[in-house]
């Protein structure tokens, strides 16, 4: 998620170097957390260049030392679910999905360095990318569900396409992973150490990306979800996230009791809906079509008291100590998660093409 006010124009640097067109997010003491603005100068950069035959190659980076970016300054999303203007966050939300579509339909490779902490809206201008490059010190993440929402952003089509049930367990636990987790699940399509970026960066210039790339990219480190994918696709194969609750805590695992323990701390609310999501974006199709019904599902969270709780306890106070309503997972009444997949009729995005009429 991300903050619905303008961008100062230094928040994102749009440059050219050689072939190469950079667009590097540049709010490192906001950990390049996106804003409305930020997101509609990216869009605008990429318009800028599809057609310009100077350009080879998009390259996105993050300022700083910590990571790419973490999301977004989801304070404002408290604002606008407590009272403020929804319709703002809506329209953030809507420019935001659309670009998450672009990212992955663009025509030119399009190169994400995920280096550092890559969360929320980092995965959206990321991991659709054409080349999605890791480092050692990768953290990725789709925390939604331990503030009260539901992965967005595309990210139910990402986790949703993961072997086996590994996004389930992903997004029902908050989760992060590594660069080898990350090669895993899909999120990522090759390993370059941190220490090779600059260099990286200097050859994506000159050279094509799989010359540039044939230079750098070494052996990722393991992924240590690969060696517990036995109890990960038991328990996550579950029809609902109570009976996958009791198989984590009755697996016998250390890993799967501390992935019950994250499951329970999260919104029971939004640890339903995001199932529900993930068991539906598998037979949606295309990303556009995922990406609508996130916005269904966003929108809807919204109206949900577990979405400002859960940023007053994670982000404004700080206590870890959410008061999610219902408080339990046998308490989420079934019309309440069937309510994010509602129809907004004519508020709905409508990325997905509707079906052609058929001909008698």
């Amino acid at each position: 998620m991300a903050t619905t006010d303008g961008a100062d124009p230094g928040e994102v640097v749009v440059d050219r170097d050689g072939r190469a067109g950079l667009i590097v997010l540049n709010r490192p003491k906001a950990l390049n957390a996106l804003t409305h603005g930020m997101v509609r100068r990216i869009a605008a950069a990429l318009d800028a260049w599809e057609y310009d035959d100077s350009v080879a190659t998009v390259v996105v980076t993050g300022a700083g030392e910590r990571g790419l970016c973490a999301g977004g300054d989801i304070v404002a999303i408290h604002r606008a679910a407590t009272g403020g203007d929804r319709r703002a966050t809506e329209e953030f939300w809507r420019d935001e999905y659309r670009l998450n579509a672009r990212i992955a339909r663009y025509p030119k490779p399009y190169v994400a360095v995920m280096d550092g902490i890559v969360m929320g809206g980092g995965v959206g201008i990321s991991a659709h990318g054409s080349v999605r490059i890791v480092t050692e010190r990768t953290r990725i993440a789709m925390p939604e569900t331990g503030i009260g929402f539901v992965p967005d952003v595309g990210g139910t089509y990402l986790l949703s396409l993961a072997p086996g049930e590994l996004g389930t367990h992903l997004a029902l636990t908050a989760g992060s992973v590594g660069a080898g987790d990350a090669l895993l699940c899909g999120l990522a399509d090759h390993f370059v150490p941190a220490v090779r970026l600059p260099a990286l960066l200097d050859d994506l210039a000159e050279l094509s990306v799989h010359d540039a790339l044939a230079r750098h990219v070494a052996d990722p480190p393991p992924a240590p979800l690969a060696g517990q994918r036995g109890w990960i696709d038991d328990c996550y194969g579950a029809d609902t996230v109570e009976e996958t609750v009791e198989r984590l805590a009755a697996a016998g695992v250390p890993e799967a009791g501390e992935a019950a323990g994250r499951i329970a701390a999260n919104s029971p609310t939004a640890v339903k809906v995001a199932l529900a999501a993930l068991r539906r974006a598998r037979g949606l199709g295309p990303l556009e079509a995922v990406l609508d019904q996130e916005y269904r599902t966003s929108c809807a969270a919204l109206a949900t008291p577990d979405l400002p709780e859960g940023i007053r306890a994670q982000v404004i106070d700080k206590d870890r100590r959410p008061h999610w309503e219902p408080a339990t997972l046998a308490a989420v009444p079934d019309k309440e998660i069937e309510r994010h997949f509602l129809s907004l009729g004519e508020r709905e995005l409508g990325l997905a093409a509707p079906a052609p009429l058929e001909r008698w």
